[in-house]
C-alpha cells in the first residue's frame, strides 16, 4: 500500500467521524426542545401536536354553537333604526283563528325594531313615572313590575294595589297618563301597519306593565324572568307583544338582552336602547327569553294587544287615585 492511499483512508475516516458527530449534535439539539410539561419531543411531533390543538379548538367551537346556538344580532345598542324587520313563518295556530278574528290575524309574522317611534321626552316622562311608582314597592328578588291598569305593584314576595296607597295621589297625574296613552297609541298603529291588520280590530290587553330588573338573586318564581317562553301560551289573550326600552344596554345595565330562540340553533338578539320599540307576533314562532341582568337596572314597558275584544282593557286613569 503506497503512502497516498494511506493518507486518503485517514482523511475518509476523519470525515466519517465528523459526520457522525454532526448527526449526534443534531439529535441532541432536537431532543433538548421540550414542552413545559411532559417528555422530550422533536419538531415533527410538535407540528402534529399543534395541528391537533387547532383541530380540537375548531371542534369545540362547532360543538358549542350547536349546543348553545349561533347568535345573530337584529339590533345593536349603537344602531339608530328607522325600521328593521325580520319575517318568520307563522305558527299553525293562526290559521285556526282566521275565521274567528278576521282582519286581526297577521298577514305575516315576525319581529320589528324601530328607534324613531317614541320621542325622547316621552321616554323620559315614562321612565320617571316608573321610578316614582317602584319607590312605593319593589320585589325582594331582581324583577319588579308595575301595572298601571290593574294597579299591581311588586312588593316583597307578593303584589299590592298601588292605588290603595295614599302616596299614589302625589306621584300620578293626568299629564303623565296622557303621555302614556299617546305612546300606547303610537305602538298600536305601528303594529297594525307592520303586520298588515286593521287597527280597529286589535285591542290593548292585560298585562301591560313597567318592568324593573336588577342583578339581585331571585326569591320567588315571579323573579325568574329569564326562562324561555311563548307569550300566547303564557297569556291566552296575546296576539301582539311590544317592548319599549327606557334604559340603555351596556350603559345603564349589563346583560338583559332580549333573545329570540329560533330553529337551527340560531338565537336572534335585540340589545335594548333607550326609546327603542320592539314589536312581534305573540305565537310559538317567537319563543324568547331575557338574558340575566348582571349589573345596573333595566327598565322597560311591555304593551300587549289582542284580537279578542272580550280581553280588551281601558287606558289607565288618574281617577283611580282619587278613591284612595
Amino acid at each position: 500500500m503506497n503512502q497516498g492511499t494511506t493518507k486518503r483512508r485517514k482523511n475518509d475516516a476523519k470525515k466519517e467521524k465528523l459526520a457522525d458527530k454532526r448527526n449526534i449534535d443534531d439529535t441532541v439539539k432536537q431532543d433538548e426542545i421540550k414542552p413545559k410539561y411532559g417528555r422530550l419531543v422533536t419538531f415533527p411531533y410538535q407540528r402534529v401536536w399543534s395541528r391537533c390543538i387547532i383541530i380540537l379548538g375548531i371542534m369545540l367551537v362547532v360543538w358549542y354553537n350547536s349546543r348553545n346556538g349561533k347568535v345573530v344580532t337584529l339590533a345593536q345598542q349603537k344602531d339608530i333604526l328607522i325600521s328593521r324587520t325580520l319575517n318568520v313563518e307563522c305558527s299553525p295556530e293562526y290559521k285556526a283563528e282566521l275565521a274567528q278574528f278576521p282582519g286581526c290575524v297577521p298577514e305575516k309574522c315576525g319581529r320589528v325594531v324601530t328607534d324613531k317611534l317614541v320621542s325622547g321626552s316621552e321616554v323620559d316622562t315614562l321612565l320617571q313615572l316608573a321610578k316614582r311608582g317602584f319607590k312605593l314597592g319593589g320585589s325582594d328578588g331582581g324583577a319588579s313590575i308595575l301595572d298601571l291598569q290593574s294597579g299591581a305593584l311588586s312588593k316583597g314576595p307578593q303584589f299590592i294595589d298601588i292605588y290603595s296607597l295614599k302616596e299614589a295621589k302625589k306621584i300620578f297625574n293626568s299629564p303623565d297618563f296622557a303621555i302614556y296613552k299617546v305612546v300606547k297609541t303610537k305602538i298600536h298603529h305601528a303594529i297594525a301597519h307592520h303586520f298588515g291588520v286593521d287597527v280597529n280590530k286589535i285591542y290593548l290587553t292585560k298585562p301591560t306593565f313597567f318592568s324593573k330588573i336588577t342583578n339581585v338573586p331571585a326569591k320567588t318564581l315571579h323573579d325568574e324572568y329569564w326562562h324561555p317562553h311563548v307569550d300566547k301560551e303564557t297569556y291566552e289573550s296575546f296576539h301582539y307583544t311590544s317592548l319599549l326600552y327606557l334604559t340603555d344596554y351596556n350603559r345603564d345595565f349589563e346583560g338583559g338582552r332580549f333573545i329570540f330562540i329560533d330553529k337551527e340553533n340560531t338565537n336572534t338578539t335585540i340589545e335594548p336602547r333607550k326609546g327603542r320599540v320592539s314589536m312581534f307576533t305573540s305565537g310559538a314562532e317567537n319563543l324568547h327569553a331575557v338574558e340575566k341582568v348582571t349589573s345596573g337596572t333595566r327598565y322597560a314597558l311591555t304593551v300587549s294587544f289582542t284580537c279578542d275584544k272580550y280581553f280588551s282593557i281601558s287606558d289607565p286613569s288618574v281617577e283611580r287615585t282619587k278613591h284612595v
